[in-house]
């Protein structure tokens, strides 16, 4: 282990006095954590960001997780619960979520040591589109889905327009399948969309983001993501910022 300010210094980025500068300004960031204490030490494989980008030199990998039910979203848990990073104990990089999904919420969570991927993918300008499926209580109705897919106020801000299809209808049960698209990915957007309209979600489930889905995975797994996949990722996060950029 040794020193933050001495290891920004060793990877050549800037002297190990300006260095020091950086921390004290919140300008440097540990595993995704701001450290602002000159005596921090980092150990090898943890993420080390400068105004949120990542020091050169680190081996950059990018991961598909099947998040399963029962796990958050977080590096570790006071309560001692389970958290992702658990299922990746044969990763010798430090890697972390890009992005969060609810500790009941399953599917697609990408994973990376990267910082300025991961912050190109969670950027709201990037815009890239979400798939869920979704069980709700009640039976949904058209009129109801009409203002969903138009944009609803949430704690004052309204919602991007999204597509959502009704998959299937439970009638006995009161139960409504659907499947819902949409480009923005705030704190537990799905679920308070569909609460504020008076149907409780049962079940949240992300097959989708962007050109990943999990296929060949199960509850989990993972696997690498392939030089292709995350080149399509960036370009189009790119291209949607572009595109919101000139609006």
């Amino acid at each position: 282990m040794e020193r933050l300010q001495k290891a920004i210094a060793a990877s050549g980025y800037t002297s190990r006095r300006k260095a020091e500068d950086l921390i004290r300004q919140g300008r440097v960031k540990v595993n995704g954590e701001v450290v602002s204490e000159l005596g921090f030490k980092v150990k090898q494989g943890d993420l080390i960001m400068v105004d949120d980008k990542a020091l050169e030199g680190e081996n950059k990998v990018y991961y598909l997780f099947y998040k399963p039910q029962g796990c958050i979203c977080t590096l570790s848990d006071e309560l001692g619960r389970p958290t992702v990073i658990d299922y990746f104990n044969d990763v010798s990089e430090r890697i972390y979520p890009v992005g969060r999904l609810d500790y009941d919420t399953t599917g697609v969570l990408l994973m990376s040591n990267d910082g300025e991927f991961a912050n190109l993918m969670m950027h709201p300008s990037s815009h890239l589109e979400k798939v869920y499926e979704v069980t709700i209580t009640g039976l949904v109705t058209g009129e109801t889905l009409n203002k969903l897919e138009k944009g609803i106020y949430l704690e004052g801000v309204k919602t991007l327009p999204c597509k959502i299809r009704v998959v299937g209808k439970d009638v006995e049960h009161k139960t409504t399948m659907l499947m819902i698209k949409l480009v923005e990915g705030k704190n537990r957007q799905v679920k308070k969309m569909f609460e504020s309209m008076g149907h409780r979600v049962k079940r949240l489930h992300r097959i989708s983001v962007g050109n990943i889905q999990l296929k060949g995975l199960r509850p989990g797994e993972y696997r690498r993501l392939k030089p292709q996949e995350v080149k399509e990722l960036k370009n189009m996060a790119l291209a949607k910022k572009q595109n919101y950029h000139k609006k």
